[in-house]
């Protein structure tokens, strides 16, 4: 059998079934990546920034690569950067060797992952890039090989051991090239100025993409109007738009178009303690209701709602009411838990 660098005929002792033993041993795992990611920073030099620079000199995607776990986290690292600012997607390296070269276009960057920096599957690109002036940023523990000395910069991560006992499982080289990837990426995201807004509109989905919403992109092109009644509506009219909007709630509105409160539910249930002859939308109405503007992230409108207690809120544009909000329709939406 030929022997592997760090390997030993011998087996590794099985390790005991006590609780004890393996919460110390997931605690050894644990200590090994925080000792190798402490490397990898107190090791990091200009060559990040350099990258970056590139990066932000050219027009297209950047292409990220890697065989094995690490194109694992190569997968990870270009869905970081696509959803912080910067194009990006993985193409298996296999698969660049039958045909998948011709996304390497003139204008993109390849990052390209090894450990060993000697993948023989990266071997066609990294020819390929030379051959076409496409630039390669390197990910590697090992600047010398052949990845290394094919890149325009190369992030070198230090060699570190790996938390697995026969030195084979990447664990610790992996997760230091998820941090550098991370790094990489925030700091693109940086440089770019990428906002809170800009990552809604790549992340519409899940409860944080929500979040980043504006109301408006919650109202959609076409929303509801809005129920809506005069100051001087009786009684009965503002039951029953309330009753026809199913928000709710109805706007009281002035003369003039421009909103004067707001009656609720709420409203109308206090309103039956008094003499119901000849009370109008302006005896009934709240005249300083919450309201929002179209441009609001979805996060504030909670906000608002639950910290305010209340169960509708307008939506004003100009001063006049354009969409009502309803917590019933945010929680079916996931909006609120």
């Amino acid at each position: 059998m030929r022997h592997i660098a760090g390997m030993s005929d011998a087996a590794n002792p099985v390790l005991s079934a006590e609780p004890a033993a393996m919460t110390a041993r997931a605690r050894e795992v644990i200590q090994l990546n925080i000792a190798a990611l402490q490397a990898l920073e107190a090791g990091l030099d200009d060559s990040l920034a350099r990258a970056c620079e590139i990066i932000l000199s050219r027009p297209g995607y950047v292409v990220v690569t890697g065989m094995g776990k690490s194109g694992h986290i190569g997968g990870k690292i270009a869905a970081t950067l696509a959803s912080t600012g910067t194009n990006a997607f993985f193409v298996h390296p296999a698969e660049m060797s039958h045909g998948d070269l011709g996304m390497l276009r003139k204008d993109v960057t390849l990052l390209a992952i090894s450990n060993s920096g000697e993948s023989r599957e990266l071997r066609d690109p990294l020819i390929y890039c030379q051959r076409e002036g496409i630039p390669v940023i390197g990910l590697t523990q090992r600047p010398a090989s052949f990845l290394g000395r094919s890149s325009a910069v190369c992030l070198t991560m230090p060699q570190v051991a790996e938390a697995c006992p026969n030195g084979l499982a990447p664990t610790t080289s992996t997760l230091m090239t998820l941090a550098l990837g991370d790094a990489l990426a925030m700091v693109l995201m940086d440089r770019r100025g990428f906002t809170a807004e800009a990552f809604g509109l790549h992340h519409p989905g899940g409860k944080l993409g929500m979040s980043l919403q504006s109301v408006r992109d919650w109202m959609g092109d076409r929303p509801p109007a809005p129920a809506t009644v005069p100051l001087t509506a009786t009684f009965a009219e503002v039951v029953s738009a309330i009753t026809e909007g199913r928000k709710g709630a109805t706007a009281v509105l002035a003369d003039d178009g421009t909103l004067a409160g707001i009656v609720t539910d709420g409203d109308i249930r206090r309103a039956f303690s008094r003499d119901l002859n000849g009370l109008t939308a302006a005896d009934v109405m709240s005249p300083r209701p919450k309201v929002i503007g179209p441009d609001a992230r979805m996060s504030d409108a909670v906000d608002l709602m639950t910290q305010n207690r209340i169960a509708t809120l307008l939506v004003v544009e100009a001063e006049r009411p354009v969409a009502i909000v309803h917590i019933a329709e945010l929680m079916q939406a996931g909006y609120v838990g």
